[in-house]
């Protein structure tokens, strides 16, 4: 019942921390595009992929006390931390989860920026479309973005690496 809930867990676990509810969003999003046994629901909102089914399940792990969420104000919006406590990982350590490249994969992205994450879960959200598709779908939806053909092509080429890392997880 609660396996899909060491699997988010199990995220931070390998993250240490996670800036921001969006950046979170595009990690999971990305990781169950990569064939990650994610199984979140996503649609398509204001700042791409997003899953009210995640937003939930965070939501049930904080009030679980296995993830701290920690509120800043950040001079007109607010920016959340999320750290998994020491509760969240005697909660792991009852599941034997093999994710291989999970940790190298969340690590990576961790160290994205939203903006970029965004781009990504974005490009492959439409990732039934063609290259050129794709490119308008993204200056047309995230025009404010100021995404350029060079942003796009550093997130195709990320994709690919991202692929590359877990080809032989799933093949």
């Amino acid at each position: 019942m609660l396996n899909d809930h060491a699997k988010i867990i199990k995220v931070f676990s390998a993250a240490g921390e996670i800036v921001g509810r969006k950046k979170l969003q595009k990690m999971i999003f990305i990781g169950k595009k990569l064939e990650f046994p994610f199984y979140e629901r996503y649609n398509f909102h204001f700042f791409g992929p997003y899953s009210e089914e995640l937003t939930l399940r965070v939501e049930e792990l904080c009030n679980l006390g296995f993830l701290q969420e920690l509120k800043e104000n950040k001079g007109g919006y607010m920016q959340y931390r999320y750290a998994l406590t020491q509760a969240g990982n005697e909660f792991l350590s009852h599941y034997e989860l093999e994710l291989p490249h999970l940790e190298e994969v969340v690590t990576d992205m961790n160290n994205q920026s939203s903006k970029f994450l965004e781009l990504v879960s974005t490009i492959l959200y439409f990732d039934g479309l063609s290259k050129e598709e794709v490119s308008e779908k993204v200056f047309t939806l995230k025009s404010k973005q100021n995404y350029t053909e060079e942003d796009i092509e550093q997130a195709y080429a990320y994709i690919e690496n991202l692929k590359a890392v877990t080809f032989d997880r799933v093949h």
